[in-house]
């Protein structure tokens, strides 16, 4: 049956919101209204007045899990990011004063995946670091957390970063199981112990694998997005249309260079050096087509080919104040100018994080659509993006849910994505934000543009949304 936002969102295709229903890549350069002025460079741009900056991030390349990096450990890739950070800039070690990593499906060895993988890199003992969780926006969160402490005073070089490594994810004993071990430990005599080996059942065997459906609803997101497809209208060829470009911006992306975050790997064991990713993949429509839907069977329309991938990597980052930079010659790529989180039902519009974050991060910073000259929005699924740009484009919508005047508009596509996008790099969860953000400063200076905008969706129905500004000093 169909959920409320379903039933309302019939009025969106089909009445209201019409000139929106078969919006593929035909995405309208509608025009934004700035607020503000592009002076923004000589201002502080954080709450305290200070210019923080974004130096420059890097990545391992994004691996299809179970593939060259499946021998390794999560904070193997976390110490090779950080290792290629502090070679990429050069800053000293010993002048790092936090680092902050996100994680998503942690390796209980490493609990504190970025503590761990500091000292793996050689950093010092004294610089302390903490992992953050935030399903797809962990890394966002890394930097914003960085930005945070240093608006406070708090420190001035930080370094944020992500990993995810989905070949090897913790399974466990289910919780009988577990409840009767955690009794035998505590059995003291051998009538005791053979009592709980005699209670043992086949069940007892069943292995509890992590989570891939969401907590508070039970519903995996691969289900939601064909949901948001269906509320929306998005259409099985509109999102295989999607995914087609995504890879095909990757691959030429990758083709010309442009990928230059990427830090080669010499893996242990594996023969080549590692220096591209691996998921990026450009197909026919006529091949996309035949392949069957991957979750709601038999008439869903997410598949294999229009939905992001499991995918190891990790990323990392290095932000400072202005002043910092210049005192040690650094040229920063980006100011961190506004962002913002948002949280909204995590059932009907667990994937419209960006369609909720993109004009309140708009406002924050003062500026309209047209100000942006970069885009670079997290892809889960093909649906997701389509859905959020419908949800941008339709006046019911924002004054049914976000209780705007009206809508905010989509943006050109041309500027949307240039370089691919999780569909086709792949999507690390947690390495994806720092990802994001060094594409945005990347492209800002390659296409010579002053204002990018970072967005992306997580699960739980939360999202961010990201300002960066071009720094004058900016070199590739």
């Amino acid at each position: 049956m169909a959920t409320y936002l379903a039933r309302n969102l019939i009025r969106l295709n089909h009445g209201i919101g019409s000139q929106t229903a078969a919006l593929p890549l035909a995405l309208k350069n509608l025009n934004g209204t700035r607020n503000g002025d592009r002076g923004y460079a000589t201002k502080g741009g954080s709450p305290a007045g200070k210019n923080i900056v974004y130096i420059d991030g890097v990545r391992t390349p994004f691996l299809l899990s179970g593939t060259q990096y499946s021998k390794l450990m999560p904070h193997d890739l976390a110490r090779h990011a950080l290792l290629s950070l502090v070679n990429k800039t050069g800053i000293d070690k010993d002048l790092v004063e936090y680092i902050t990593y996100g994680t998503v499906i942690q390796e209980v060895k490493t609990s504190n995946v970025g503590r761990e993988a500091a000292l793996a890199a050689g950093f010092s003992q004294k610089t302390p670091a903490h992992t953050i969780t935030m399903a797809c926006i962990s890394s966002n969160q890394a930097i914003t957390t960085g930005v945070g402490l240093i608006a406070c005073g708090v420190y001035d070089v930080i370094v944020a970063g992500g990993v995810e490594f989905m070949s090897d994810v913790p399974i466990r004993h289910n919780r009988n199981m577990r409840s009767l071990m955690l009794r035998a430990n505590k059995a003291k005599t051998l009538p005791q112990k053979l009592g709980l080996l005699a209670s043992i059942r086949p069940g007892h065997f069943v292995p509890e694998l992590p989570a891939v459906a969401e907590f508070s609803s039970g519903e995996t997101m691969g289900h939601s997005g064909d949901r948001l497809a269906s509320a929306f209208g998005v259409t099985r060829a509109e999102q295989d249309q999607y995914a087609l470009r995504s890879h095909t911006l990757a691959s030429q992306a990758q083709q010309q260079g442009f990928l230059s975050d990427i830090a080669p790997f010499k893996v242990p064991g594996v023969n080549e050096v590692i220096d591209k990713d691996n998921g990026i993949r450009v197909s026919t429509p006529e091949q996309l087509a035949k392949l069957k839907p991957a979750f709601v069977k038999p008439y869903g329309t997410v598949t294999a080919a229009n939905a992001s991938f499991l995918t190891d990597g990790a990323s990392a980052a290095l932000i400072m104040t202005e002043e910092r930079a210049k005192q040690l010659g650094l040229k920063p790529k980006a100011y961190l100018r506004n962002f913002t989180y948002v949280s909204q039902d995590p059932v009907d519009q667990l994937l419209l994080g960006p369609a909720y974050a993109i004009p309140k991060v708009l406002e924050k910073a003062g500026l309209g659509l047209n100000d942006i000259g970069v885009w670079e929005v997290h892809e889960a699924f093909a649906a997701q993006i389509l859905a959020n740009l419908k949800a941008m484009d339709s006046d019911w919508f924002a004054q049914k849910y976000m209780g705007r005047s009206g809508k905010i508009g989509v943006p050109d596509i041309n500027k949307w994505n240039a370089w691919g996008g999780s569909l086709s790099i792949g999507h690390p969860f947690a390495a994806t934000g720092v990802r994001l953000a060094t594409h945005t400063a990347n492209r800002m200076i390659r296409e010579d543009q002053q204002f990018g905008l970072i967005a992306a969706c997580a699960a739980g129905g939360q999202g961010v949304g990201m300002i960066l500004e071009r720094h004058p000093d900016a070199k590739l």
